[in-house]
């Protein structure tokens, strides 16, 4: 083999290295294929495998055939009480018709472009007509759904099917947390208050029972201790009255000890009295 047939061979090779990527392509299941001839889309190819095109003449444009998300930025929503939120929301779409999403938006990026603005608008249009307990309550549900039907009609003319439109989260916006945390702390704090002043008052009122009621006691017991005590002394100077009947000198005697009793309480106190007194004749010596 000369030179020349080599290379001829090489350069025919290399040609139909060429040929063969540019008649040949692929298509994994994951994929759709859209074939355009100068532009004009021509064939779809869904089907995973191998398959051939014009070369040169025809060029391919991949389409994801699975299901797609769109997460727009988060938007501030005012609702029907004029409550704000920070709606942070998804979408979940699927390409159906490849023919009709590349005459409409040609690539994805357009299509986000489109999605995003419908969406936002789906989002205010239903949110402004319900209020903040709506959107908390098991009518959220509905809300989704209703969003879900505005989106989906809108995106319809794409080749896109909407399968699920959702809120992943619906907050306050910081400074409205903020002003609602200080009106509920005050709120709770003016409930305290309310409820010391009544605990201080329901105290003073069952100290002011209770001291009533200590003196009522105290009283009647004040009054049946005397009554026990005149009944005593008045049993005693029976008792003493029949002693002084029967022994007027033992009533004599005791009588003595008991002044005596009462005066000389001090060992320290002194008497100026005469031997003869009668105060002193228990103290003399009878046998002397």
């Amino acid at each position: 083999m000369t030179q020349k047939t080599l290379v001829g061979l090489i350069f025919s090779f290399a040609i139909l290295i060429i040929l063969a990527f540019n008649v040949l392509f692929t298509v994994n299941e994951r994929q759709i294929a859209l074939i355009l001839q100068f532009g004009e889309p021509k064939r779809i190819v869904s089907a995973p495998g191998l398959n051939a095109k014009i070369p040169f003449i025809q060029n391919l444009i991949y389409y994801d055939a699975r299901v797609l998300s769109f997460n727009p930025p988060v938007e501030q929503m005012i609702l029907a009480d004029q409550k704000r939120l920070d709606v942070d929301s998804f979408v979940k779409y699927k390409i159906i018709d490849p023919l009709k999403f590349y005459q409409s938006v040609k690539t994805e990026e357009i299509f986000r472009q489109r999605l995003n603005p419908t969406l936002n608008a789906a989002l205010r249009n239903v949110l402004g007509r319900v209020n903040l307990l709506d959107v908390l309550s098991q009518q959220r549900s509905t809300i989704m759904d209703e969003i879900n039907t505005t989106v989906s009609e809108a995106m319809n003319r794409f080749g896109v099917k909407i399968l699920d439109v959702r809120i992943k989260r619906a907050d306050l916006p910081a400074e409205t947390s903020q002003a609602i945390f200080k009106r509920m702390r005050s709120e709770r704090e003016k409930e305290a208050e309310e409820f010391r002043a009544q605990g201080k008052e329901q105290a003073q009122e069952i100290k002011a029972r209770a001291e009533k009621e200590a003196i009522v006691i105290l009283s009647q017991a004040s009054k049946k201790g005397k009554i026990l005590q005149g009944e005593g002394d008045k049993s005693a100077l029976k008792a003493i009255g029949r002693v002084a009947a029967q022994n007027s000198e033992f009533y004599s005697f005791f009588k003595s000890l008991e002044a005596y009793k009462g005066t000389l309480i001090d060992e320290n106190t002194t008497f100026f009295l005469s031997p003869n007194n009668d105060f002193m004749k228990y103290f003399k010596n009878k046998n002397k």
